[in-house]
């Protein structure tokens, strides 16, 4: 990020005046999209208790709501009698400490988001809703000393019995011998009954646990490997820095061991009785993660992700401000929110994959996780890692600005080496649903010599469209301007974009096709039609797909991960899934079916995607001893950022996409706020925002850096769940001066009489135009 975004707020600052004698002010932040903070009525003695942070109830119209308060003992421009009394004291000591209420501040005034809404979004469901800032106390089951020398088998025909001692037996293993309500009720539903059969059987025993780390902690750690050279010089150059601010990219090819890096400067973190915060953009990488830190870091790890559910969540997001060592979380990672999340003593920031789109929430408040904790690094005065193998091009831009201290991991840890890289040239070529002659005779010949294939097709489902031969009609979904995706097992067409569903008709629903249901075909590849191509063609193999349709249960990504590490499986088949940061040991070759979608697109982030999506996916080739292969299928093998990445080369890829970006004037190099509207009737939203662009203020500009605004004009997808959406893109070459416009802009907006026909929004930094 730039360094003008440090620079002072705009607006007023706070002003502490005190109230009259009998009653005193302060100023509550409330959940509603107003962009004021509400000044309320308190006695000398209900001031006595209130800081800053702390949660407390209020009345507001009809309603009751529960409001942060922000400001204490302060001056209000209405008469005292005239102000509303809090009905309550929610907490004892403030949920939210000063600096994390001082950068949601910040977060509501960067991203022009209302400050109530922002703060509630910091918080855990369960204290939202009131709930006191306590751990949840829930029953929990442990094995006794009977039950762990019980072989289950003994169980017979009792099969849940059976299920519950092995479950419990393994998360003994992985030293998780305390297993709550909660993540029972994760594994199957109905267990209860099994469970008190078990116990009158001596075989388990129940008690109650509050604290999530009530287990202890496996006697030792185990030993890191030792760090190459490069390694070693990295994670030396950041704990150096430990005690102030500085920010690191740590750009490795994959297979470098940058997650060695990052355990050895943890380890140095703990050391000065600190903790870490490492954030990941995916659910999916963090049991890996929290199994090697546990293991190597001999340390307690608590994890925050939008799987968990409300109890969970509080237990964990308690757990790094817990005042008794022993049970403190030294370690979190979570995905995007846990970057809220206050501790004891934070010392580090990690931020995993820091190149991904999931680090930025697309909808209601729409900030970027990666920013806010570099952020937050800098008002906390601690050192940010922001590591990848494909860094995004903001990232590269401040690198090269010297804005961040640029470590890189130029070669594979251990004795691996980076896979070959081979363009396939498709074009005239008969492909057997989706793959080559050459690709399909390169899988037969790895598996046979007892290695894995992971073959990688971003698209899920059976196809994309259902095309009619016989008259041409296609599967469009009636309330997008998108087709609908054939999902063959679910004998269903179902919108990717709205979540429409429909049965597959019998016959064509135009020309009805003679009632021939032979007629409609399926257009293009998904997962599932490659699948049922690789049963076909290798039938003596164990095929695993991995994409969300096929892992919608929890826990069910990390078994079908778990089973791939195992050597279970001989061909891998999946979407971006299998893309991120997985280690499969035994997976020699990679197969790309489709390289081509990111080279052409209308959105100018496309290419960089596209890149970073196949260096991500070819890393997981050869990431042991044995050398990997990686086949790349295209149309177009002479296009030269294709030529760029089979030659591994990121930097010279990403130098002719700066030459783009600088050519046209987009990010890196400008700033976008991108200002959305949608609504039933198509003329509404361009209205609205041809009548927005109207009232755009005039602001004096000493430097004379203009802010462009371009339309109003239709999203790439124009209709979207049967609402029309159009947008207006501003865009400048200075942060602050487009910061500056949009604060005094955004106000006016919310004036306008025409915006109640609307639903609209303003995304700052916006990473995709759809």
């Amino acid at each position: 990020m730039q360094d003008s975004l440090f620079s002072p707020a705009l607006g007023s600052q706070p002003q502490n005046h005190s109230g009259d004698g009998d009653t005193h002010t302060i100023q509550v932040a409330v959940p509603k999209p107003l962009r004021s903070l509400f000044d309320y009525r308190v006695t000398p003695q209900q001031l006595a208790k209130l800081q800053p942070g702390m949660r407390v109830k209020v009345p507001f119209g009809q309603q009751q709501l529960i409001g942060v308060v922000v400001h204490t003992d302060k001056t209000s421009g209405y008469a005292s009698h005239k102000l509303k009394p809090i009905v309550e004291i929610i907490d004892n000591s403030p949920c939210l400490a000063s600096n994390i209420l001082e950068l949601l501040q910040w977060v509501s005034r960067y991203y022009l988001h209302p400050v109530g809404e922002v703060l509630s979004h910091a918080l855990p469901a369960l204290l939202r809703q009131g709930k006191p800032l306590l751990p949840v106390t829930e029953n929990a089951w442990q094995l006794t000393e009977q039950g762990l020398n019980t072989d289950s088998a003994t169980l017979g025909r009792a099969i849940k019995q059976r299920k519950i001692v092995d479950f419990l037996k393994q998360a003994a293993s992985h030293n998780h011998t305390i297993q709550t309500t909660t993540q029972l009720n994760g594994q199957w539903d109905n267990w209860r009954d099994a469970m008190r059969r078990l116990e009158e059987k001596g075989l388990v025993t129940q008690t109650q646990q509050t604290s999530i780390f009530a287990n202890t902690l496996k006697p030792a750690a185990t030993a890191l490997h030792n760090l190459n050279t490069e390694q070693q010089q990295a994670a030396d150059a950041i704990s150096a820095t430990l005690g102030q601010h500085k920010a690191f990219l740590l750009e490795g090819i994959t297979g470098s061991g940058k997650t060695e890096v990052y355990m050895q400067v943890i380890i140095d973190v703990l050391k000065h009785k600190q903790q870490v915060l490492v954030l990941v953009p995916e659910i999916g990488l963090t049991p890996q993660l929290v199994e090697r830190f546990e293991r190597h870091l001999h340390t307690h790890v608590a994890v925050l992700h939008s799987s968990m559910n409300d109890t969970e969540r509080l237990n964990n997001w308690l757990a790094v401000q817990d005042d008794n060592d022993d049970s403190r979380a030294r370690v979190l990672i979570g995905t995007r929110s846990a970057v809220f999340t206050p501790f004891k003593n934070l010392g580090l920031i990690l931020i995993d994959e820091e190149h991904d789109l999931s680090l930025k929430q697309q909808d209601g408040l729409r900030y970027s996780a990666r920013d806010v904790a570099i952020m937050r690094a800098h008002s906390t005065n601690i050192p940010i890692i922001l590591g990848s193998a494909t860094p995004s091009l903001e990232t590269l831009y401040n690198a090269q600005q010297q804005r961040y201290s640029h470590l890189q991991l130029k070669q594979r840890a251990g004795d691996a080496i980076l896979p070959d890289i081979y363009l396939l040239d498709v074009r005239s070529q008969k492909l057997e649903h989706g793959l080559s002659a050459q690709l399909i005779q390169r899988i037969r010949a790895h598996l046979e010599q007892g290695n894995q294939a992971l073959l990688f097709l971003n698209r899920r489902g059976f196809a994309p469209v259902l095309m009619c031969y016989e008259c041409g009609w296609l599967s469009h979904c009636p309330r997008c301007d998108a087709y609908l995706t054939l999902h063959q097992r679910a004998q269903q067409l179902r919108c990717h974009h709205c979540g429409s569903e429909t049965r597959i008709p019998h016959a064509c629903p135009d020309c009805k096709s003679n009632g021939n249901q032979s007629e409609l075909n399926p257009v293009g590849l998904g997962t599932e039609r490659v699948e049922e191509a690789l049963g076909e063609l290798f039938p003596d193999k164990t095929i695993l797909r991995i994409d969300r349709d096929s892992t919608r249960k929890k826990g069910e990504l990390e078994s079908k991960l778990q089973q791939a590490k195992d050597g279970n499986i001989d061909i891998l088949l999946g979407t971006q899934m299998l893309a991120k940061g997985h280690h499969f040991p035994r997976v020699t070759l990679v197969g790309i079916l489709s390289a081509d979608q990111g080279l052409y697109s209308a959105d100018f982030r496309a290419s960089e995607r596209m890149g970073q999506l196949i260096l991500q996916v070819a890393g997981r080739a050869g990431r042991e001893k044995q050398k990997g292969e990686v086949l790349i299928q295209t149309c177009h093998p002479e296009n030269p950022l294709l030529q760029d990445l089979q030659h591994h080369s990121y930097p010279d890829f990403c130098k002719d996409l700066f030459i783009e970006r600088e050519q046209a004037m987009l990010p890196p190099y400008t700033y976008h706020v991108l200002i959305r509207a949608e609504a039933m009737d198509e003329e509404a939203p361009i209205e609205f925002l041809q009548t927005a662009k109207n009232s755009r203020p005039a602001i004096e500009n000493k430097d004379n850096n203009l802010v462009e605004i371009f339309g109003p004009f239709p999203a790439p997808m124009t209709r979207r769940a049967g609402r029309y959406r159009y947008q207006m893109l501003c865009q400048s070459k200075n942060r602050n001066d487009l910061q500056q416009l949009m604060h005094h802009w955004v106000p006016l907006i919310e004036k306008l009489p025409n915006r109640k026909k609307v639903r609209w929004s303003v995304d700052v930094d916006p990473q995709e135009m759809f």
